[in-house]
């Protein structure tokens, strides 16, 4: 069997064992059970990305890592900054996809002149968290906005930017009610080129017993997931990519991983 062969056969089993998975649905309960249980020590809280915390389940982290390398986007669009671990992260992809490029076609790169970048945005970006971004080595490929990400001037200053580039990718991570994320959605999802990503985080609040999120907004019957699935009952543009969620089984993206396939 030639090394081609043998690594179709890795990715048929692969994906046959992926398939698996999704059927599997008493383990789909118990690895919901697993992150309502970790969720009371804070799980998500205690992981970094080159320094800063992330906030981010290390499973949903490796999904972004993958989509990053398979749509190889020259902007990434996020909602919500917090510590910043996801800019750094995904700007760090990025600057990882530019290497790569500029290897293929024999030039140098330059670190302070990017070709990709991310762009966050935070309605209240803390004076600590921003200066440890603008002083992080990743910092030349970040763009921050301050403001509410539904903000129609928000807006229009991303629509801006967005215009200048080609392949997008969208991250929605802020706010978690239904009208905030369905807003969100009418707003950035239209940016996605096709093939690339919405991915909605959060969803799982629509899963998670009511007494987490007390003191919050959001909650079962008002969450990300209640917004996706009002979005996509009007926008066929998107599929739920499932085959993300059955392989991670353990996510906060549950349905929330949107592809544009038209």
């Amino acid at each position: 069997m030639s090394e081609s062969d043998k690594n179709q056969r890795f990715i048929l089993e692969c994906n046959q064992e992926i398939d698996a998975l999704g059927q599997d649905h008493e383990l789909r309960s118990d690895a919901l059970a697993l992150a309502i249980r970790a969720a009371k020590y804070k799980y998500v809280y205690h992981f970094s990305w080159m320094g800063r915390p992330i906030i981010q389940y290390p499973q949903d982290m490796i999904a972004m890592q993958e989509l990053i390398w398979s749509v190889k986007p020259d902007l990434i669009i996020e909602t919500g900054i917090a510590h910043g671990g996801s800019l750094i992260m995904n700007a760090s992809l990025l600057a990882l996809l530019d290497l790569c490029d500029a290897q293929e076609q024999g030039r140098a790169l330059d670190p302070q002149k990017p070709v990709r970048k991310v762009l966050g945005i935070d309605i209240d970006i803390r004076s600590h968290n921003r200066e440890a971004i603008e002083t992080h080595p990743m910092a030349s490929r970040i763009q921050m906005l301050q403001g509410s990400s539904v903000d129609p001037e928000i807006v229009a200053q991303v629509q801006e930017i967005s215009g200048r580039h080609k392949r997008i990718l969208v991250s929605l991570d802020s706010n978690h009610t239904h009208d905030h994320v369905l807003a969100e959605l009418e707003a950035y999802a239209p940016l996605v080129s096709k093939g690339s990503y919405c991915v909605v985080f959060d969803t799982a609040v629509e899963e998670m017993p009511p007494e987490l999120c007390v003191d919050r907004p959001w909650g079962p019957g008002n969450s990300p997931m209640t917004a996706v699935r009002e979005y996509l009952k009007s926008h066929t543009e998107f599929a739920v990519d499932r085959r993300i969620e059955d392989k991670l089984l353990i996510t906060v993206a549950r349905e929330g991983f949107l592809q544009r396939v038209a």
